[in-house]
């Protein structure tokens, strides 16, 4: 997988949100200086699959609270979510699913999906009066069946474009 380096970032930081080891993005790009990396710079972050391989895509509209799962670029189902409330903005972006973990418990429903942004992802929730509303600390929230029946419909490295 191809990651395009934001301004800003460093590879520190590209490492934590791709929870993959800094050792192993280094091992990775043997021609990038991991002490001067810039924005636009495209870095391979080992273990993913090349999302443009992949017959999934998710496209979330904060504005709009819809999440639309599209598969070879045909929309299949779209699902309404919970966003970010003010001070904790859903980040805007292309992102990818690096995990998934069944019943994470507390707050965040039966399923969770990490995001290739540090402490963001897509979750159910043990409060479905919240869906349709800006009241998460940023991440999509979703009904507990909606989040699960995604999951079990997308694989790990999908997609995921969530625009203003």
């Amino acid at each position: 997988m191809i990651h395009t380096v934001k301004p800003g970032e460093t590879l520190n930081q590209i490492a934590r949100d791709y929870r993959t080891p800094l050792s192993a993005i280094i091992n990775a790009n043997p021609s990038v200086n991991p002490n001067i990396i810039y924005p636009g710079q495209s870095i391979v972050i080992p273990g993913f699959p090349d999302p443009t391989t992949l017959p999934y895509r998710i496209v979330v509209s904060v504005s709009n609270r819809y999440l639309r799962l599209f598969k070879d670029g045909v929309l299949q189902k779209q699902y309404p979510i919970a966003v970010g409330r003010i001070l904790h903005n859903t980040p805007i972006g292309i992102f990818i699913i690096i995990n998934k973990a069944p019943n994470p418990g507390g707050p965040f429903g039966t399923m969770w999906m990490s995001l290739s942004k540090q402490h963001y992802g897509i979750h159910g929730t043990n409060d479905p009066s919240s869906i349709g509303k800006a009241v998460s600390r940023g991440c999509i929230r979703m009904y507990n069946q909606d989040v699960e029946e995604l999951a079990r419909t997308i694989p790990i490295g999908t997609h995921v474009v969530i625009q203003p």
